[in-house]
């Protein structure tokens, strides 16, 4: 009797999973979405893909080298034949690193990406495979706009300036449908946080997918008070060596009652919104 009373309340919390993680708006079982947002489990690194109306695609970063295989296999399993929207954050390997095999397997719209080259061969390959292809680079930076319709638009709010560090080049993207927003900052750090905010451009958030994979050297207090997501989501590896992410940015997040979800112990999570609600799957 002791042991079936004991599964009853982890198979209650398995029932209720699907619950646990709506907005505070939302009331029912679905919602009839406009976009969905996946932020892909590819271990250490990153990798966005964003449903639009019109079966519409975006794709932000496409994980490490080696995470080749785990991007295209989530495309392919999502349908996808064509990416409208690609963007390369910024050169480090371990957001560009599926960027060569993407370009080459898939139709390809517009490619978006800072104006920073990188020496490194992960790099060059992603611009051979956009030269071969024939495809031409829009350059990501504050205040140019990559699609708005249909209620849905998105915009660059950085890069400001040009950096030397290669994350805080970062090319940062706000995406809203009608009340909801998400924010993805890539790598970017305290320094060019701060730079978005001295540029007068609106942080604030219902989703965020927080910078440099919740290291320390992202998530200042002032960008995160400004912020005020409902969701941060952190994409990382499990036991990274990097130690990822850092308990002082959990803390801050805690602070502003930020729900964190993480990929390294949820897996792939995907955020849906009909514009008033979120709902969100593991």
């Amino acid at each position: 009797m002791k042991k079936d009373l004991a599964v009853i309340p982890i198979v209650a919390i398995m029932f209720l999973l699907p619950w646990i993680f709506k907005g505070e708006d939302f009331q029912n079982g679905s919602i009839n979405e406009k976009v969905s947002v996946h932020f892909i489990d590819v271990g250490q690194g990153d990798c966005e893909l964003v449903e639009l109306p019109d079966n519409k695609y975006m794709l932000i970063d496409a994980g490490d080298n080696g995470a080749e295989d785990a991007v295209l296999s989530y495309l392919d399993k999502e349908g996808i034949k064509k990416i409208d929207y690609l963007v390369a954050t910024h050169p480090h390997a371990d957001h560009i690193g599926g960027m060569e095999e993407v370009i080459k397997k898939y139709d390809i719209g517009e490619i978006y990406m800072p104006k920073k080259e990188s020496t490194s061969m992960t790099f060059e390959k992603m611009i051979d495979a956009i030269d071969e292809k024939n495809l031409s680079i829009h350059i990501a930076e504050a205040g140019k706009n990559i699609f708005d319709y249909a209620d849905v638009r998105a915009d660059f709010l950085a890069p400001q300036k040009d950096y030397d560090d290669l994350n805080n080049v970062s090319a940062v993207v706000k995406l809203k449908c009608e009340d909801k927003s998400f924010l993805f900052m890539g790598d970017a750090e305290s320094r060019a946080e701060l730079d978005i905010l001295s540029g007068g451009e609106d942080v604030s958030c219902n989703v965020l997918k927080v910078g440099h994979h919740g290291s320390t050297t992202s998530s200042s207090e002032q960008f995160l008070e400004k912020a005020r997501p409902e969701y941060a989501v952190i994409s990382c590896g499990k036991g990274n060596k990097y130690g990822h992410p850092h308990k002082e940015t959990l803390d801050k997040l805690k602070q502003i009652h930020a729900n964190v979800l993480r990929t390294d112990e949820m897996g792939t999570i995907i955020i849906k919104t009909d514009g008033h609600n979120l709902q969100v799957e593991r």
